[in-house]
């Protein structure tokens, strides 16, 4: 039995050693392909990829006024010209210059922004762009490996490419003082400042997303707008200049789980409202301190479900809100502005 039990456990041995052997060229060579993949990749959409300069006006008490320099990073999305960026990367510019891989710089006009989403198109007049389509994002993968591609800290001589991984989707961020952005994807190539309005590509060259922010506390965390997402905004901006969407016409954030001791919250969920801002609003009672629950019926868990369900009314339209105030449930209609 004992000779019997030895050979045994030799011919698994021998086995285990022949699957190692016949698995390691596979796995080495899938490696290689991937690590090849990322330069064409690159090679696809670098061209495409731009350094934006701006020059913003500040006065200060004494009414001097001073130029400060900045720069971001946007792509070449359509052949006329159309660039796509971050709202914040030219908001308040007075100037604005677009500079190419290939040595030509243009001035650029705006042709719209989107501050709720952090977006914006600007134009340059020539010919000859190389162009990088937009998306599609919906089948990204968590852990498939992504690009980001920018001008870094303004660091000369051309873009910077950095490569990591999905590490989420679905990200939101709700930040005092900052843009409310929802459907992020998030990653862990390195994005800093002036990273901002550049592309992330997936491994088949093709912009999945504009890189928007990063955290500056934590390490590998930055996010990206989808491309899904971005693709009818800038649509919308090249038709008609601006960006139009129901709104209720009151500023909100989600609840979070912090928030529902230290405001004494009587839900778990839903969106707080932190200000009025449209008449509509007021006139039908809406008051800082609600918690939107429902809209129209629609659970509202927070500020995302709330976009989803107003995406899909019109203006004027009239709508039943579900919400709680000092305690007690209420409802109450309110006009969609």
């Amino acid at each position: 039995m004992v000779r019997t039990l030895s050979q045994l456990r030799a011919v698994i041995a021998c086995l285990l050693v022949l699957l190692f052997i016949v698995a390691l060229p596979v796995s080495t060579e899938a490696r290689a392909r991937a690590a090849g993949r990322v330069p064409r990749a690159v090679a696809r959409v670098l061209p495409a990829v731009v350094r934006i300069g701006t020059v913003v006006e500040t006065r200060d008490d004494s009414g001097t006024v001073t130029q400060v320099r900045g720069v971001g990073s946007g792509v070449i999305f359509d052949r006329r010209g159309y660039v796509v960026t971050n709202h914040h990367v030219i908001d308040g510019a007075r100037e604005i210059t677009v500079s190419l891989t290939d040595g030509r710089a243009f001035p650029a006009t705006v042709v719209g922004t989107d501050p709720t989403e952090d977006l914006a198109v600007v134009k340059i007049d020539g010919q000859h762009f190389h162009v990088a389509p937009l998306g599609p994002s919906a089948r990204l993968a968590l852990g498939e490996t992504v690009v980001a591609i920018g001008n870094p800290l303004g660091i000369d001589g051309g873009p910077t490419v950095t490569v990591g991984v999905v590490s989420g989707l679905g990200r939101s961020m709700e930040e005092p003082g900052l843009p409310i952005l929802q459907n992020l994807i998030q990653t862990d190539a390195a994005i800093n400042p002036g990273n901002s309005g550049g592309p992330l590509i997936d491994l088949d060259g093709r912009v999945v997303g504009i890189t928007t922010a990063l955290i500056p506390s934590a390490h590998g965390i930055g996010f990206a707008i989808s491309a899904d997402a971005i693709t009818p905004i800038v649509r919308q901006i090249i038709t008609t200049g601006r960006v139009t969407r129901p709104s209720l016409g009151v500023v909100a954030v989600s609840i979070r789980p912090g928030m529902v001791d230290a405001a004494n919250l009587p839900v778990q969920d839903g969106a707080l409202v932190v200000s009025i801002e449209a008449a509509a609003a007021h006139d039908a009672g809406l008051k800082a301190g609600d918690v939107i629950t429902a809209l129209q019926g629609q659970r509202v868990k927070g500020l995302r479900d709330l976009r989803r369900a107003l995406s899909h009314r019109r203006a004027g339209e009239v709508v039943d809100l579900s919400l709680w105030r000092d305690g007690q449930p209420l409802r109450i209609q309110t006009v969609i502005r």
